[in-house]
């Protein structure tokens, strides 16, 4: 474990004491973890360590997995031990409040709310007690950063979603989900990147691909970035699948402003 002062809180202004903690993930990767709660303080806190980190150019490492509070470094131990490669980690938390961690982009993602492809929004509402379109108010009004990627390829566990649409897993999940279904689970939301199995509550549904195998960058988001929903009617949607089977259609994506909701 290793105990550091002066990486800010970026949510704070006062200097932030973390405690990082150095786990051996099997025998070709090393998780580092900052931390034991989901908060934007601690996501930015693994951003300027995998930037510092990429800038660093420690030679055998493969790959990076962000998560919620940590971050996953696969290595070649052909080319660098765990020690060694731990010791050079330990190395970089020194330069992490000197990292300057660039502005994140907003992905606006379109949704059709209710009806084929929303059948649990009803029930969030009635949950909530508010109408369907109070619900879908509240889902479009939040930027949602997006922690991490995982579950399957593309999936997006997000943060911010308002407790007042907050809706308990269904007691039997589903055996098909449609991929770019928009589900909710508990004070969480996401979208479903793939056909899947899932016990999410399905509010929506984007003609988006998330995930396209054959696309130049298949995975559509990017953990660090934020998603903003919006919602669209059916003709705008079977719009929008037409220009996603035909390989034209664009996300818009912009540049978070400071403070943003």
């Amino acid at each position: 474990n290793l105990r550091y002062a002066g990486l800010p809180d970026w949510n704070r202004k006062e200097p932030y004491m973390a405690e990082v903690k150095f786990l051996l993930s099997g025998d070709t990767s090393v998780t580092v973890e900052f931390g034991n709660e989901i908060s934007p303080a601690i996501n930015a806190q693994i951003r300027a360590f995998n930037i510092a980190l990429e800038e660093s150019r420690i030679p055998g490492i493969t790959e990076t997995v962000p998560t919620y509070r940590s971050l996953m470094v696969h290595y070649d131990p052909g080319i660098i031990l765990y020690d060694d490669l731990v010791k050079e980690l330990k190395g970089l938390m020194g330069q992490l409040s000197n990292i300057q961690i660039p502005p994140s982009d907003v992905l606006e993602i379109p949704v059709l709310y209710g009806g084929e492809a929303g059948p649990d929004l009803e029930f969030v509402a009635e949950h909530n007690k508010k109408t369907p379109e109070e619900v879908i108010k509240i889902h479009t009004s939040t930027e949602y950063l997006i922690y991490m990627l995982g579950f399957t390829p593309g999936f997006t566990y997000l943060g911010g979603m308002s407790e007042e649409i907050a809706a308990p897993r269904l007691k039997q999940p589903r055996v098909k989900i449609p991929a770019g279904s928009v589900g909710i689970a508990g004070s969480q939301t996401g979208v479903y990147p793939i056909d899947s199995p899932g016990g999410w509550q399905l509010i929506g549904k984007t003609p988006v691909r998330m995930y396209q195998p054959d696309r130049a960058e298949p995975i559509l988001p990017k953990a660090g970035e934020y998603i903003k929903f919006y919602s669209i009617t059916q003709a705008e949607f079977d719009a929008i699948a037409a220009q996603e089977a035909a390989g034209t259609y664009v996300c818009k994506r912009h540049p978070r402003k400071e403070g943003g909701q």
